[in-house]
């Protein structure tokens, strides 16, 4: 069986050598550990990836996602963001080029599985087999079980965090109206005020997974899921 090539753009060591170790945990073949723009063009062009583990913050002022626009206008190359940046702004410059996942460091190894995993299958696209009809279809290919609590992609599982679960069964319950941040917050957290940041976080996690397509944001007023088309 052809292994899912990944090239690896990280300028950590440290970071680098664990993403390597986590790919080849699910018989990936990591191309090539790079931390330039240019060496990104270049392994590209000798071993075209699969997908992209892509750091956003490189060496010399370099930013991951203006190297993804540039290969995106060469070659739509499936990405994974990898980086320290959970800032509103970074999160709306990343999801703007549709990328399979964002994971914020310090990373969860099951996490980065779980994008590797979702980009493999969606480069696969296999053909659902048949689904309960009782699961909620969220588009793009993603189904909810809501007896279960469980998402799928196709027929494949996609693991997620409790918080992850309940933030979609709201959103799921809202019927597509859109729910303002105050009321997640109250119901997620159990009345408990978070962090300001911690909801926005929640939610481009959960968009890591699902893809940029399902999930809908009024910045400062709340979210609602999309209409599958």
């Amino acid at each position: 069986m052809k292994k899912t090539k990944i090239l690896i753009v990280e300028d950590e060591t440290v970071a680098a050598m664990e993403l390597k170790s986590e790919a080849e945990k699910l018989n990936c073949e990591v191309t090539q550990i790079v931390h330039s723009r240019t060496k990104v063009f270049n392994s590209i062009e000798q071993n075209e990836p699969d997908i992209i583990l892509m750091d956003i913050k490189l060496g010399n002022n370099q930013d991951g996602i203006d190297i993804v626009k540039e290969i995106h206008a060469i070659k739509q190359i499936p990405i994974v963001y990898i980086t320290a940046f959970s800032d509103e702004r970074t999160m709306q410059r990343a999801f703007a080029t549709n990328p399979i996942g964002y994971i914020v460091k310090p990373f969860k190894p099951e996490e980065l599985r779980t994008n590797i995993q979702l980009a493999i299958y969606k480069l696969s696209m296999v053909p659902p087999k048949e689904i309960n009809p009782d699961y909620h279809y969220l588009g793009d290919g993603f189904y909810f079980d809501r007896v279960e609590n469980r998402l799928y992609f196709n027929d494949n599982f996609v693991k997620l965090g409790a918080k992850e679960i309940h933030l979609l069964s709201i959103l799921i319950d809202a019927n597509y109206s859109k729910v303002q941040i105050a009321d997640l917050e109250d119901a997620i957290w159990d009345g408990h005020k978070p962090s300001e940041s911690a909801l926005r976080t929640l939610v481009y996690r959960l968009k890591g997974k699902l893809g940029n397509n399902i999930i809908e944001a009024t910045y400062g007023y709340g979210y609602n899921l999309k209409r599958p088309k």
